[in-house]
């Protein structure tokens, strides 16, 4: 079927929905980013709070901030890296698997693959036709795809994973640290809550947007999270800071 004729009978991707090449990646480190900038904005905003409910050095509580960022940044990069690692090395085994498995029977694999699409709904005839056709396109994508779930041209990055995460905990940590030193000291608490809900409000949505979720309820669960975190550092530095 041409083309155009294709697009004349409807057939094809929707356009609101990401099936490019290399969806897999980007998602991923779009993921870590979200993620790690809604940490850096709850990590770094219960610790300068409740270092702010203990005392109101300037000096001790950007010392404190400071400390969190990095330690959480350095965290946050080596986790993310580590953990997609792992997932990449399973995945490129599986692939080296089903590589060898091709190659030396392929006879065999193709009509498990004709099986997987009858599991799926096809009569037997015709999944055998469309096994014969994806295998010679591309045996190893159509087998990887079909058995594994897995894109052959499209493994996750660990460092795109790692850098995307770093990065983005930087930058929300960074927002609940130079609102908290640099408000003046009889508002610098209800300001930095108030801005760090709406930020959180917005990495709610975001995650929500690029994993095609329920936005409503990803804010609410950030927003609640995020005060809660907030709300109890800070108490916890008002007491320890009338202790000590």
């Amino acid at each position: 079927m041409a083309e155009a004729e294709v697009a004349s009978e409807g057939i094809g991707p929707h356009e609101d929905e990401p099936h490019q090449a290399g969806v897999n990646d980007r998602l991923n480190w779009l993921r870590a980013g979200v993620l790690g900038a809604n940490d850096g904005i709850v990590s770094v905003a219960g610790i300068v709070l409740g270092v702010a409910g203990a005392t109101t050095d300037r000096s001790a509580i950007l010392t404190a901030g400071i400390a969190g960022l990095v330690a959480g940044a350095m965290s946050m990069g080596a986790g993310e890296y580590v953990s997609v690692s792992t997932q990449r090395d399973s995945e490129e085994a599986l692939l080296a698997k089903e590589r060898r498995e091709l190659r030396e029977d392929p006879e065999d694999e193709l009509h498990e693959l004709a099986g997987l699409y009858v599991d799926k709904g096809l009569d037997p005839d015709l999944a055998l036709d469309v096994a014969r056709q994806l295998t010679a396109k591309d045996a190893l994508a159509a087998h990887a795809e079909a058995e594994l779930g897995i894109d052959p041209d499209d493994l996750t990055s660990p460092w795109n994973a790692a850098l995307a995460s770093m990065g983005a905990f930087t930058l929300g940590a960074l927002l609940p640290l130079l609102l908290i030193v640099l408000v003046s000291d009889d508002v610098r608490v209800p300001v930095t809550v108030v801005v760090v809900t709406i930020a959180l409000a917005g990495t709610g949505w975001l995650s929500a947007h690029f994993g095609y979720g329920s936005t409503a309820r990803a804010v609410l669960r950030n927003v609640v999270g995020g005060l809660l975190a907030m709300g109890i550092t800070h108490a916890i530095g008002q007491l320890v800071g009338t202790q000590v």
